[in-house]
């Protein structure tokens, strides 16, 4: 039904302004009793055989969502009935800001994919704090932190702090996000020197708190070896828990969108299907030349059970999806746990 009747008719109208309907619609139907029980029952699989233990926590299965979908932690509670293990959100700033202009999100519907410039639009440390402390504890949270845009290098760090230091109380895992493309200049970010710099003055304040929480970093899609080298080495030197790869993607090498529609789309982060290659092949060489010694979380691309299994097979230990819950819909979280149970028994 979703494919057939909702997606086609969501993709009619703009898709940020889409995002937002959808959000109401979901809030609304979710107060509606018996209907959080309906969802459940459709989308939810508990088996003990999916848990997955990663950096001190238990996931109830290894499918989460990824940041960007719930950037305000206005939804989290109730997407947990559509059978998510784990559901990240932000990515947080210090301060509210409004993002990019918009137009700022395009679908490529012949390539099941999506260009983003929303630029870390946000409502800011307080309303995301505001909304956590209501977390009714059903799924596992991300929270997925950043710098504002205005943010000058030499403070990038104290931005990072400051959402860490808030936001600690109220998640279970941090996502440093370093690698997104549509922030303005973040060339620091992807230095090496910097990253542990900046992973250790973090991992410094964790050490502050009674019970320290796990810290990632997330990466691009578009490293070279030699960049996924060097973080291999950052990760050795800094003992961080894990890392997200990837983020979306500046090539637009392979694309069936024509020249055209992309030169009027302009910039930003390409996800979706098409991605879903560059990030596992990301995922693969993390793992195999580093022995797999640390965890990976894989993202990018995955509209399939196949895609997710992939993944996993490639060196993830949990996946996420985003853009294939835009167009495959909910159901494809249960089809990628009921794949997983499959390939155990």
């Amino acid at each position: 039904m979703y494919k057939s009747v909702i997606r086609p008719l969501f993709f009619l109208f703009d898709p940020e302004k889409i995002h937002h309907f959808t959000f109401s619609l979901i809030k609304i139907l979710s107060k509606i009793p018996g209907i959080p029980f309906i969802f459940r029952s459709l989308f939810q699989i508990n088996d003990k055989k999916l848990e997955r233990n990663l950096f001190g926590l238990t996931f109830k299965n290894p499918v989460g969502l990824a940041a960007g979908f719930d950037k305000n932690a206005v939804l989290y509670n109730e997407l947990a009935n559509f059978g998510f293990g784990f559901i990240e959100i932000g990515t947080v700033t210090p301060k509210a800001q409004e993002g990019n202009p918009k137009k700022r999100i395009f679908r490529l519907k012949s390539d099941k994919g999506l260009i983003n410039r929303m630029g870390f639009n946000n409502g800011g440390l307080e309303v995301a704090i505001e909304k956590l402390k209501k977390n009714k504890g059903k799924v596992i949270i991300g929270g997925n932190i950043g710098k504002n845009t205005d943010t000058m290098p030499e403070n990038y760090t104290k931005d990072y702090l400051a959402c860490f230091v808030a936001l600690h109380p109220y998640v279970d895992y941090f996502v440093l996000n370093v690698s997104c493309p549509n922030v303005g200049s973040h060339a620091k970010l992807t230095d090496k020197d910097y990253l542990i710099e900046l992973i250790t003055a973090v991992q410094n304040s964790n050490k502050t708190f009674s019970k320290q929480k796990p810290i990632l970093l997330k990466i691009a899609p578009d490293l070279n070896n030699i960049q996924l080298d060097e973080v291999i080495e950052i990760v050795a030197e800094t003992k961080i828990d894990g890392v997200i790869a990837s983020n979306t993607s500046v090539n637009r090498e392979g694309l069936i969108a024509s020249k055209e529609q992309l030169e009027a789309i302009g910039n930003g982060g390409l996800s979706g299907k098409p991605i879903s290659d560059r990030s596992t092949k990301v995922i693969k060489y993390l793992a195999e030349k580093s022995n797999k010694s640390f965890p990976i979380i894989g993202v990018g691309g995955i509209h399939t059970a196949a895609d997710a299994l992939e993944k996993m097979k490639a060196g993830a230990d949990l996946v996420q999806i985003y853009t294939g819950f835009i167009y495959e819909g909910p159901a494809l979280v249960k089809k990628i746990n009921k794949a997983v149970l499959k390939q155990l028994s």
